[in-house]
C-alpha cells in the first residue's frame, strides 16, 4: 500500500524474461546452449531497460538477498545516480572458493545425466536425476549444521532399524530427495547451469580494490548478515561495509542471530523487517526533502 515494488525475472531464468527454453528467432527451436552466457551485469542492464520503459528516473531502494544482493550492489555501482538506497542482504562482493566448488559439483551432476544431451533436451525427457542432485547439493549449503541437526538429527524414516541397503534410512535423506524432486518440476536444468555460472563470475571489485570499486556510489546502504550463514558469512558483509565507510558512504550494518543458515534471509525475521521498514521510511523522507530543495 505504501511502495511500488518492481520484481522482474532475470535474463536466462525463462519465467517471464528470455531464457534457454525460449525459441531462438534464428532457428525457431529452443536456444539451449546457443544462448549467450549471462552475467550479473547483464541482468542489471536488462532491469535498467525495464525501469526506462516504465519511465522511472530514480529508485528509492534496490533490495536483494544472495544473488539478488549481487544485483543490488551492481545497481549501486553501475547506475549510482538512479539509486537512493541499497539493501544488501546475506550477500557478498564475490562468491567464495567453496561456494564456486559446490556450484561446479551441481553443474557436473546435470551434465553427466544422459538425458541432458548437451543441453538439447527440450521436447524430450529432462535431466531429472542430474538437476535433482544439483538441487540437493545446493540445498545443503542453504542450511546450517545446527538447524539440520535440530530438524532431523539421526532420526530414521518410517523404520525402526537400518535397512543395510541403499534405501532411504534417514529423515534428512528423504527431505533432500523431496527437495530435489520438487525442484525438477519448476526449474530448467540449463538455467541452473547459466545462473550458477553468473554467480561464480561475479566480482564487484573486478581486479580493483573494493574501496576503489565503490568509490562512485551515491546510495545509502543497509547491509544485513546472519550469524549461521556459512555460504555468505558475516565477514564478507563487513568487507562491504568497511569499503563503503572508506568512501564516506553512509552504511548501516546489522548482524542477526539465526540458526537457519543462508535460508535465514527468506524466513520471517522481526529484526530484518524492522530494519528495512525504518531504513525505507528514513530514505523516503530524505528523498522528499531533497526533492523540495531541488537536489533529487
Amino acid at each position: 500500500n505504501k511502495y511500488m515494488i518492481i520484481c522482474s525475472n532475470i535474463v536466462g531464468g525463462g519465467k517471464g524474461s528470455t531464457g534457454l527454453s525460449r525459441p531462438n528467432p534464428v532457428t525457431g527451436k529452443p536456444y539451449g546452449l546457443d544462448f549467450p552466457i549471462v552475467t550479473i551485469g547483464d541482468m542489471v542492464r536488462a532491469q535498467a531497460l525495464l525501469i526506462d520503459h516504465l519511465g522511472i528516473r530514480r529508485l528509492l531502494a534496490v533490495t536483494g538477498g544472495s544473488m539478488g544482493g549481487f544485483q543490488a550492489l551492481e545497481w549501486a555501482v553501475r547506475y549510482p545516480e538512479r539509486v537512493a538506497t541499497v539493501h544488501a542482504i546475506a550477500t557478498a562482493a564475490r562468491l567464495s572458493t567453496q561456494a564456486i566448488a559446490f556450484h561446479e559439483v551441481g553443474r557436473q551432476a546435470i551434465m553427466a545425466d544422459p538425458d541432458w544431451m548437451e543441453g538439447n533436451y527440450y521436447g524430450r525427457a529432462v535431466p531429472r536425476a542430474g538437476l535433482s542432485i544439483a538441487r540437493m547439493i545446493g540445498h545443503i549449503t542453504y542450511l546450517s549444521e545446527e538447524q539440520m541437526h535440530a530438524k532431523f538429527g539421526r532420526r530414521l524414516q518410517n523404520r525402526d532399524s537400518f535397512s543395510y541397503d541403499f534405501k532411504t534410512d534417514f529423515q534428512v535423506e528423504s527431505y533432500l530427495k523431496y527437495q530435489g524432486d520438487a525442484f525438477v518440476k519448476r526449474f530448467d536444468a540449463n538455467s541452473y547451469l547459466y545462473i550458477s555460472k553468473a554467480m561464480d563470475y561475479y566480482d564487484l571489485a573486478g581486479g580493483r580494490s573494493l574501496v576503489e570499486a565503490l568509490a562512485g556510489v551515491q546510495a545509502e546502504f543497509l547491509v544485513v548478515s546472519f550469524t549461521s550463514d556459512w555460504l555468505f558469512p558475516t565477514h564478507q558483509s563487513k568487507e562491504i561495509v568497511r569499503a563503503l565507510q572508506a568512501n564516506g558512504v553512509p552504511a548501516t550494518f546489522l548482524e542477526i542471530p539465526s540458526s537457519y543458515g543462508h535460508d535465514s534471509f527468506l524466513l520471517p525475521s522481526a529484526p530484518m523487517h524492522d530494519a528495512i521498514r525504518g531504513f525505507l521510511a528514513h530514505a523516503q523522507e530524505r528523498v522528499r526533502r531533497e526533492s523540495k530543495e531541488g537536489r533529487a
